[in-house]
């Protein structure tokens, strides 16, 4: 006769638990206190740029409004390496390149393209225009970002692709077509030269250039190996609608960042 089953052992009580809550975007006194904020989320996301390899000699700049002078910008300076930039090192600029403050050259041509796009879109106080080689490898291909993905999806609809090749050399023209380009959307592919990305804080508009990134070296493996199957239109529309708010960019970005200052 078999022998009887013994009772199932209970389940052990549930530990508690803490509530479901992470940091918001802090709120300032005054223009004074933004600013020196404003310049230390700057040169974290140089740096941590930097440590990704989102550089290539003197190329790479991330611009951010100053929010008392509302047309002059930060910028990081022509020449130094991403990876030793601090807040003292940056420098403000206004609109037509000249530097108010800090003792270092502008990359002048690189920056008219930031200030073009800042004074189209008076709502966004980051802009981030940086090499990296899967979003460089995807505008030679003259692609947007496929909906394969959440990673993607948060993109869709809300990024467009300038398809003809610029060389962006300060020409006031090349300047404006890319602001066009870009219009309200929160990221550009440049055909041949990579990715553009803006936000409403600098933390918004450095996750999504990493984001962008990574999205476009997933959609560079999938073709590879196969073809990707796509979401639907409702199903990205859904994706990005939870995943693409500057507010959901930011959330996200804030362990990145706080891995990065662990390994400094």
């Amino acid at each position: 006769m078999a022998e009887p089953t013994p009772p199932a052992a209970a389940p052990p009580d549930p530990v508690p638990v803490e509530r479901l809550a992470f940091d918001l975007p802090p709120r300032f006194t005054g223009p004074g206190e933004e600013r020196e904020h404003l310049k230390e989320r700057l040169a974290e996301a140089l740096r941590l740029f930097g440590a990704l390899g989102y550089e290539e000699g003197v190329a790479g700049h991330v611009t951010a409004r100053d929010p008392a002078y509302r047309d002059c910008y930060w910028v990081n300076p022509f020449g130094r390496a991403f990876a030793e930039l601090t807040s003292g090192d940056l420098l403000l600029v206004d609109g037509d390149g000249r530097v108010l403050d800090g003792g270092r050259r502008v990359n002048e041509a690189a920056f008219a393209v930031h200030a073009a796009v800042h004074r189209a879109r008076p709502d966004v106080v980051a802009v981030v225009h940086t090499p990296t080689p899967h979003g460089r490898a995807l505008a030679a291909l003259g692609e947007l970002l496929a909906p394969i993905g959440p990673e993607a999806c948060a993109f869709y609809e809300d990024h467009a692709l300038l398809d003809q090749y610029t060389a962006v050399a300060g020409d006031p023209g090349e300047c404006r077509r890319v602001a066009l380009a870009l219009g309200p959307r929160k990221a550009l592919i440049l055909r041949n030269r990579g990715l553009l990305t803006v936000g409403a804080t600098v933390d918004a508009a450095a996750w999504w250039l990493v984001s962008m990134e990574r999205a476009a070296r997933v959609q560079l493996l999938a073709r590879a190996a196969g073809k990707p199957v796509l979401l639907d239109h409702r199903s990205a529309v859904a994706t990005r609608e939870r995943f693409g708010t500057d507010l959901a960019a930011w959330v996200s970005y804030q362990p990145l960042r706080r891995s990065l200052a662990s390994t400094s």
